[in-house]
């Protein structure tokens, strides 16, 4: 049986801003989904009495970027006192093998940018040109062989097939900026976060959900990868987000 306590443990110790107290707090649960070194994805469902909508909330995408999985961490606390008429998914740490590297790795273990391994049309075109005559083949963003080929992007495929998020939360850093994919009024702000949308990139999550899924996906840019923002920041994005959310019903 999994010690699902000291997976969150190991999870967390090069966090910034993650108390081991935390851990005990979130009650992480383990998916059926391991990492490429076989490491657990974990997880934390928080559902409200008859919730109106999925929302599902993405940290750590890329290993290096710790103040991501630290916000996920904290806004599980946020969403068990304010949980908004949702049922909410959350995972801290997608990329665990990117995560505890040292130092930490944007890529996973087969080093792919997770963020480029999503299905978007004309993938095997335009991932693979993209990768080589804009980045000049930069390993920090090499999208994969094909779509989906990780472990981790196929678990993420599959989380997005049957939990049906009406709206996708993926939290980066450190370009300090919100950016919005796919239908609905994108939100202005979240906390000191304002809304600078760069354009999407082919195999990225915001491509296949938004665009080619019609999701709304939101993507937090922290200021800073390893350090997380103050607490009452973190809760001020939460309760902006909160806000947006009973603002701009998503239309099913």
């Amino acid at each position: 049986m999994l010690n699902l306590l000291a997976l969150c443990l190991q999870l967390s110790l090069p966090l910034p801003s993650v108390p081991d107290k935390l851990c005990s707090s979130v009650k992480l649960e383990a998916s059926d989904a391991t990492s490429v070194m076989g490491r657990t994805i974990l997880q934390r469902d928080v559902v409200s009495e008859n919730p109106k909508h999925r929302v599902l909330v993405l940290g750590g995408i890329h290993g290096d970027e710790r103040s991501a999985s630290s916000l996920v961490f904290h806004w599980i606390g946020y969403a068990e006192t304010t949980p908004a008429s949702t049922h909410w998914r959350f995972i801290p740490g997608l990329n665990p093998d990117g995560l505890l590297a040292q130092p930490p790795r944007r890529t996973n273990a087969h080093g792919v940018d997770l963020n480029r391994n999503f299905p978007t049309p004309d993938w095997q075109r335009d991932a693979v040109n993209y990768w080589t005559a804009k980045t000049k083949k930069d390993p920090r963003r090499y999208p994969g062989k094909a779509p989906l080929s990780e472990p981790e992007s196929k678990f993420l495929f599959d989380q997005i097939e049957s939990f049906k998020p009406d709206i996708i939360v993926s939290i980066h850093a450190p370009f300090g900026v919100l950016d919005f994919d796919g239908p609905s009024v994108p939100p202005q702000k979240l906390g000191r976060l304002y809304l600078d949308q760069v354009g999407i990139y082919p195999g990225s999550l915001g491509n296949y959900g938004g665009v080619t899924l019609g999701i709304p996906v939101i993507t937090v840019e922290l200021p800073q990868a390893a350090k997380a923002p103050t607490p009452p920041e973190m809760r001020q994005m939460w309760l902006d987000l909160v806000r947006w959310m009973s603002a701009h019903p998503i239309k099913k």
